[in-house]
């Protein structure tokens, strides 16, 4: 099935090292899924809690849906998230043990449902950061290199 991209969190990569990843399904309303389709939607500061078995996404901004009325949702609401109960255990094991920290990287839609791509992931020291700095400099200087 197509895959088409509505949302990346760039911050995801830059302050993680991403592990294991999984695709969740979102419990929205009408008009937050309105807004999705539309493209409104920020996944920088977001990330995801369980509790009680249950996985939820807190603070996505999915912005208002401009020809709603009344019934509009809230834009940064806690979202519950569908997943399998042994990928939830999996997690859940990964992040009481091994102090790994879920996140989301990217909301996309798959066939005609709204998905979110989550990971297992583990926060990034500053000479992390600077390492993976150095090595996409270095990428790109072999890249500019091999196209002159």
């Amino acid at each position: 099935m197509q895959k088409k991209i509505i949302s990346t969190n760039r911050k995801a990569y830059h302050d993680y090292l991403i592990f294991d990843k999984f695709d969740a399904g979102l419990v929205l309303s009408g008009t937050e899924i309105k807004s999705i389709r539309k493209g409104a939607v920020n996944l920088k500061d977001s990330f995801i809690k369980i509790e009680d078995m249950e996985a939820f996404l807190y603070n996505a901004h999915i912005s208002l849906y401009e020809q709603g009325n009344r019934f509009n949702h809230e834009e940064k609401r806690t979202r519950k998230l569908l997943l399998h109960k042994k990928e939830i255990l999996k997690m859940l094991g990964k992040v009481k043990q091994e102090n790994y920290t879920i996140v989301p990287l990217e909301m996309y839609f798959s066939g005609r449902w709204a998905k979110l791509e989550i990971a297992l992931a583990k926060g990034k020291k500053l000479y992390d950061k600077r390492e993976s700095l150095k090595k996409k400099d270095i990428d790109r200087d072999i890249l500019k290199n091999i196209k002159h």
